[in-house]
């Protein structure tokens, strides 16, 4: 048997690695294999050869997530497992008397999926904290991705049953009357950018059998009107397109045990003139309520190509440009 150790040179991050009650830990050990145990600031480890190799590949992967950000999470635990060559832990393969996981996941690999800017960071941690967020931003910075990533995690990890995700099918500058087909296939073009957030994470095998067990949702805002959903993570995609009677609809669903993030750009708006949008509206009204979070993330965390970046800001050049002159205008105007 051999042995080998990992020294911290914190112990707040040598608690966050093992996680609540020692339950990151305890799936790397149930699911490497290898026998871990805290001595000060260090972590040995004991085993075979193999065991060894992919216990310290784990926890060395992890310890450099937390020097980088701060915190670990429960999918970052189970994606660097799944990456390593470990297994979904499941009641065959956990035998310490602990629940186990959810196996809605078992032997499918996950993408991995960090916050890669400050920004995102606190994306996540708003996530984290509370049950409600209102994520508004321009295109390409991560808003409806890092949503979907957390869902799955939350998913994962048994804290929610369900992942429902919605869209408003508002039509800009197409009439969907016009679209071909029957009524799933006119608003499933609206319905495609979730869907490809979900076959990146999880792949289309195992996002077509989930949504086959109703384990996944993906519909258009409508069809959420009248339902209660418990145990559900929810999110509003393209909020800015909603009315504030439509959000007042979606964010009444939440049910027990329920979290909703809703997304959106503020700058695309394709509402008529005269229609309040329903996020912006959102934010204002009960951004300030305690268990609801509000993030604003700006051109800085795109990471979309890099042309996303320029493009968004040279538009919003031209809006402020455009704004000053209206303003200038208005301030002296023609006699």
């Amino acid at each position: 048997m051999r042995e080998a150790s990992i020294a911290f040179d914190s112990q707040d991050h040598l608690r966050e690695l093992c996680g609540t009650h020692d339950r990151f830990l305890n799936r790397i050990r149930d699911s490497v294999g290898v026998r871990v145990v805290l001595r000060g600031d260090e972590m040995r480890l004991s085993g075979s050869d193999d065991q060894i190799r992919r216990g310290m590949d784990v926890l060395l992967e992890l310890k450099g997530l937390l020097e980088q950000r701060g915190w670990l999470g429960e999918m970052d635990v189970i994606s660097v497992i799944d990456g390593n060559g470990g297994t979904m832990v499941t009641a065959k393969t956990r035998g310490n008397g602990e629940e186990p996981a959810p196996a809605v996941f078992a032997g499918e690999r996950i993408k991995k999926v960090t916050p890669r800017t400050p920004g995102q960071v606190a994306y996540f941690d708003a996530m984290r904290a509370n049950d409600l967020v209102f994520c508004s931003g321009p295109a390409g910075c991560g808003k409806t991705y890092l949503a979907v990533a957390m869902a799955i995690q939350c998913l994962r990890a048994d804290q929610v049953s369900k992942i429902v995700l919605a869209r408003p099918a508002i039509e800009a500058g197409e009439r969907l009357g016009f679209l071909p087909g029957d009524l799933h296939q006119k608003v499933n073009p609206y319905m495609r950018p979730l869907e490809d957030s979900l076959q990146d994470l999880i792949g289309s095998d195992q996002l077509k059998r989930l949504k086959e067990k109703d384990i996944i949702e993906v519909i258009p805002l409508a069809f959420m009107r009248g339902r209660t959903l418990n145990r559900t993570f929810m999110i509003l995609d393209e909020g800015q397109n909603t009315t504030v009677t439509q959000m007042k609809m979606f964010l009444t669903r939440m049910g027990e045990g329920s979290r909703i993030v809703v997304t959106g750009d503020l700058t695309q708006n394709d509402l008529p003139a005269s229609v309040t949008s329903g996020l912006s509206d959102a934010i204002v009204r009960i951004g300030g309520i305690e268990g609801v979070g509000s993030v604003r993330l700006t051109g800085a965390d795109i990471q979309r190509h890099r042309l996303v970046r320029e493009i968004v800001a040279a538009y919003d050049d031209q809006a402020k440009s455009e704004n000053k002159r209206s303003a200038e205008s208005d301030s002296n105007p023609s006699t």
